[in-house]
């Protein structure tokens, strides 16, 4: 399994068109475009899961760079969540920095 990052959506695109973008490469087992929890308007990016990771190379080379809706797609593989929630310290480290600055 191949799991896609899809950046630079047009805000009208739906999972349906992104499906049929993704379904010449191979079997797409699942899309999701994130929305605002807010305003349940698209974020710009979405995900798409291909059963093969074979046929996920082949639509990344191929649709990285390409048009959807008027805007340049950015493809390419998606990290794990883990990876990305890892790099996200940043509160911890600022947090412990102005705790030392205000010993002095």
């Amino acid at each position: 399994m191949k799991n896609i990052f899809v950046g630079n959506l047009d805000f009208n695109t739906s999972e349906e068109e992104l499906r049929q973008l993704f379904e010449p490469y191979g079997q797409v087992d699942r899309v999701s475009i994130l929305t605002d929890r807010e305003t349940g308007r698209s974020r710009g990016f979405g995900f798409v899961e291909m059963a093969s990771s074979e046929d996920g190379e082949k639509a990344i080379a191929a649709l990285n760079g390409s048009q959807l809706g008027g805007r340049t797609l950015n493809v390419n593989e998606a990290r794990p969540k883990a990876e990305r929630a890892s790099s996200g310290g940043g509160r911890d480290r600022g947090g412990r920095g102005g705790e030392g600055r205000n010993r002095w």
